[in-house]
């Protein structure tokens, strides 16, 4: 279930831990519920480097940890979008 649903949904601009639970959930605490599948989307990325050519390491190195910090940043605020065709493709298989 949890590997169709990741082909199904769209990449959101961070990731997004897909997992199958038995038993009780409780928001982000596992409450007694056991997982028995995850998978994971990978966040959609620009190319931060494309318009460095050469010159310092340095540099690209500090656009990369912005661009980690931002979307660890996204991480913690950001809500998934679950479009009503990604339900209705997941209960067909």
């Amino acid at each position: 279930m949890g590997e169709s649903l990741k082909d199904v949904l769209p990449r959101q601009m961070f990731e997004v831990k897909i997992q199958a639970a038995l038993g009780y959930q409780n928001s982000n605490k596992n409450a007694g519920g056991k997982i028995i599948a995850a998978a994971r989307i990978p966040a959609m990325r620009k190319d931060v480097t494309a318009k460095l050519y050469g010159g310092d390491v340095t540099r690209k190195r500090k656009l990369l940890e912005k661009q980690k910090k931002g979307k660890k940043k996204m991480r913690s605020l950001g809500k998934v979008d679950i479009p009503p065709e990604a339900y209705l493709a997941v209960l067909k298989r």
